[in-house]
């Protein structure tokens, strides 16, 4: 059965514009979208609107809908009562260019910013690689992203202050960098560039954007988060910091990352104990083992290794 159905639409451009009043014809089972395309068919041939797959998986039909940003095409009429005026306006956070049309650019120029996907040698015998299948679920839904921005619009940081744009990508990149960084097979470490050029620090995780998502991502618990551990780790951490000193960075490595392994899975037979004042251990021969000075090791009969040149290694010896 169908209704007269009150539309309140933001027209005009960059320069200005103002809400405009429609009675729209409408039937049962109609979406936002279709009483905007009857709108545009018989009153408003000129109406701006983006719009592409009508099915939820484009992200192009963002806009908000009564003060909420949705999709127009999932957004059905039945969810407001037949006498509800439904007011429908571009997304806030960006330039607008006509009617319900908005320049999305910002997103796709911080886009540019974020290294690519940079996977090392495999490391399996058979010349492939190789992950955990928790990894590949903590990837994917990242990757579940049809940019409609809507998580954009409402981060307060860029929605409210146009000067953070600059500094801040906002919770669509942050997935981004997730979607990256917790690849267990990219050797890249953007750890930096996320504090430093995506101001990860400026989010103060409301889960606005979590609440928007249309696919259900958990922007917040599952990326951002995890991304902040992983920055604080790599900026204040100290024993973290003393760490890559000793060890080369991630991007020289060859070898793909694996999944994480926690302190429970690591036993005694992998890394040895030591006793409280830090004696290094010995093996079952008494073979003591080196010390993390890079003191050598001895055989059983106590002599000094030796390098092909004569010399007996030890620390402070260097090769001239």
């Amino acid at each position: 059965m169908g209704y007269d159905l009150a539309m309140r639409v933001w027209r005009g451009d960059a320069e200005g514009g103002e809400l405009r009043d429609f009675t729209v014809e409408v039937e049962e089972g109609m979406v936002v979208l279709d009483a905007v395309h009857r709108l545009q068919a018989t009153q408003a041939n000129d109406l701006a609107v983006r719009w592409n797959c009508k099915a939820g998986k484009c992200g192009s039909c963002s806009a908000e809908v009564n003060g909420k940003p949705r999709l127009m095409c999932m957004t059905r009429l039945n969810l407001f009562a037949p006498s509800e005026t439904i007011t429908i306006t571009p997304l806030r956070t960006f330039p607008v260019v006509r009617d319900l049309v908005t320049d999305v650019a910002f997103n796709y120029e911080k886009a540019e910013e974020v290294p690519t996907f940079a996977p090392g040698r495999p490391t399996g015998e058979d010349g492939h690689h190789r992950m955990q299948q928790v990894d590949v679920d903590r990837v994917q839904e990242f990757r579940k992203c049809i940019e409609c921005f809507m998580c954009q619009n409402v981060c307060h940081v860029i929605r409210d202050h146009e000067d953070k744009k600059r500094v801040f990508a906002g919770p669509r990149l942050m997935i981004r960098y997730a979607e990256l960084e917790m690849h267990p097979l990219d050797t890249n470490d953007r750890r930096d560039l996320l504090r430093a050029e995506a101001g990860i620090g400026y989010c103060n995780i409301t889960k606005c954007c979590t609440d928007v998502c249309p696919e259900h991502i958990k922007i917040t618990d599952n990326g951002i988060i995890p991304l902040k551990e992983r920055v604080a780790d790599a900026s204040f951490d100290p024993i973290a910091a003393l760490g890559r000193r000793l060890r080369p960075s991630r991007a020289g490595r060859s070898a793909p990352r694996t999944s994480q392994i926690t302190t429970s899975q690591i036993t005694t037979s992998q890394i040895g104990s030591a006793d409280p004042a830090g004696t290094p251990s010995a093996d079952p021969a008494g073979t003591p083992s080196a010390d993390p000075a890079g003191t050598p090791s001895a055989d059983p009969a106590g002599t000094p290794s030796v390098d092909p040149a004569g010399t007996p290694a030890g620390p402070g010896l260097v090769e001239p």
